[in-house]
């Protein structure tokens, strides 16, 4: 990310307290509410939030969980991975992705992505898997989505199960309905950057299936069937209760600042069509949601530079591709193995986009991009 000093900020790449100011007073509420309340782990606020996050996504069950990374974790436990299994992700994920599947005690196989979406297709995915490939793990990357119809198609004919990472896509479509219910489960983030964000961790997983979400819930209390009693081997992973009160206060005005994302990603749309940048592409029949708004030119890090003397934030998402992590060095990648995530980690800088920001601070953007290329000649 650019280096800039507060005092120089004008245009911030995300602001989660500016966009929280309309809810400020009824967020506030909901904490104390559970600090008066006095029940403070896996109470009413959990169990309401989960309800709730079910029916906006459309499926039949929610199980709040400590993080994104455990929500992955849980979601693989749930579905019955083993030691051995490979769970076939993206190689232009972030970190976390792949720490889950690591967390769970599953192996990792990674694939390349689409180039216009940057997300996992099916061509992609059926040229990645080999014989002990029981999981794909499409992550729906930016707020856009991945190929579902394919990847549903590919896993039912190689008996494969189809899973999701949602934690940038809280709200995203493709042809009416809402990701998190194409596979048999889906992980979300609430890192308080996201669509979706609480003020501190949190995750869930998403199931349409009562079994599934039966285990899920006893694996994230340590294997618990009852109090002090585990049938299985779980782990400590709980949403919280003050996270979930203000969880569902959020979820409430997600939908209006997910539209406010698409705004903004229209003005720059517009602005910057005839500009060489290469912008990201949505798969036909999908609404996104605009996590984050990223453009791709070989010329990022003097772009990036140009932004910061003017004040205005960008961000690298993500700099590493998976294959070259030094952690994951025993994964044997080597650069060359998935050409479109390497570009896309050269070349992708991501532009501001929040619910706070303004249509004047978004032009700010246009005019500081248009005026780098121009200068460029």
């Amino acid at each position: 990310m650019t280096s800039i000093s507060a005092a120089d900020i004008r245009v911030r790449l995300a602001d989660p307290a500016a966009d929280d100011l309309p809810r400020r007073d009824a967020i506030a509420a909901a904490a104390r509410r559970v600090i008066e309340n006095g029940r403070y782990i896996l109470g009413e606020e959990v169990a309401r939030f989960e309800e709730d996050f079910a029916r906006f996504l459309g499926v039949g069950f929610v199980v709040g969980c400590g993080n994104g990374t455990e929500a992955i974790a849980l979601m693989l436990a749930g579905c019955g991975a083993k030691p051995g299994d490979e769970v076939l992700v993206p190689a232009n994920a972030c970190v976390p992705v792949l720490a889950g599947v690591r967390l769970a005690g599953a192996s990792a196989r990674l694939a390349d992505v689409d180039p216009e979406t940057l997300t996992l297709d099916a061509e992609s995915a059926a040229r990645a898997m080999g014989p002990s490939t029981r999981f794909f793990l499409p992550v729906h990357l930016y707020g856009g989505v991945a190929d579902v119809e394919g990847l549903t198609r590919l896993a039912a004919e190689r008996g494969a199960i189809l899973l999701e990472d949602c934690a940038q896509s809280h709200g995203a479509e493709w042809k009416g309905r809402r990701t998190g219910g194409f596979g048999l489960a889906a992980s979300f983030s609430f890192y308080p950057t996201k669509n979706l964000g609480a003020y501190g961790d949190g995750g869930a997983v998403a199931t349409n299936d009562p079994d599934v979400a039966s285990r899920l819930r006893a694996l994230r209390q340590y294997g618990w069937s009852r109090r002090d009693v585990s049938d299985v081997e779980g782990r400590n992973s709980r949403l919280d209760e003050i996270q979930a009160a203000i969880l569902r206060v959020k979820l409430s005005g997600l939908e209006e600042g997910n539209a406010r994302r698409r705004a903004i990603a229209a003005l720059y749309d517009a602005g910057l069509r005839d500009l060489p940048l290469t912008r990201l592409a949505a798969r036909p029949g999908s609404v996104p949601v605009r996590h984050l708004y990223p453009v791709r030119t070989p010329r990022r890090d003097a772009l990036a530079a140009a932004f910061g003397a003017r004040g205005i934030e960008t961000g690298i998402h993500y700099p590493v591709p998976l294959h070259l992590q030094p952690a994951y060095a025993f994964l044997g990648g080597r650069p060359g193995d998935f050409p479109v995530s390497e570009e896309a980690c050269r070349t992708l800088l991501s532009l501001p986009i929040h619910p706070s920001l303004d249509d004047a601070q978004a032009r700010a953007v246009v005019v500081a991009a248009r005026e780098f290329f121009e200068a460029a000649g």
